[in-house]
């Protein structure tokens, strides 16, 4: 069963992963922080707003970035709600973000009306794609077991052009 508002902590590894590929200018704005994993990482090397719908415990609680009109950081680095990728996704570009990055299910990739919405107008600059399966668990849940989804950071930085896809070992 999924959790009720899609908390699903972001492994501490993916943040990593990210980090030892892409670098920003500027601050980073985390507007779905859930309970920091994402924002404690960032927060070493990057100044970071966090901010979310729920309180998980982390950050500006009561912040629906679907309705928000002003950047908080130039930069958003997110595990956003799986229902409203798409959504959250056309949202950064809508503010200018300069830099935004998502973990997603690779998934993501797929499906003729998001091909429509948003890969036609703007695609991601790069996709990394991770080569072992992570495992995701609800916010309420013990860790335990082997990942089975396929997961990737989908990076877009304002530049129209080609997707470059790569693999994180």
């Amino acid at each position: 069963m999924r959790q009720k508002d899609d908390f699903y902590p972001t492994p501490p590894e993916a943040v990593e992963a990210l980090l030892s590929l892409e670098t920003f200018d500027g601050g980073i704005w985390e507007p779905a922080c859930g309970d920091g994993a994402i924002s404690k990482i960032l927060a070493t090397e990057y100044d970071v707003v966090s901010s979310d719908l729920n309180d998980y415990g982390y950050g500006q609680t009561g912040i629906d970035f679907l309705m928000e009109q002003k950047l908080q950081a130039p930069n958003i680095v997110t595990n956003p709600p799986y229902k409203n990728a798409t959504d959250f996704v056309q949202h950064a570009i809508m503010l200018g973000a300069k830099k935004h990055c998502w973990f997603l299910r690779l998934a993501f990739l797929e499906g003729q009306a998001r091909y429509e919405n948003l890969y036609s107008k703007l695609r991601p600059a790069r996709v990394w794609v991770f080569s072992k399966r992570l495992t995701l668990w609800r916010g309420d849940e013990e860790r335990s077991g082997n990942g089975t989804t396929a997961y990737a950071w989908f990076v877009w930085d304002g530049v129209p052009g080609e997707t470059k896809l790569g693999w994180i070992l």
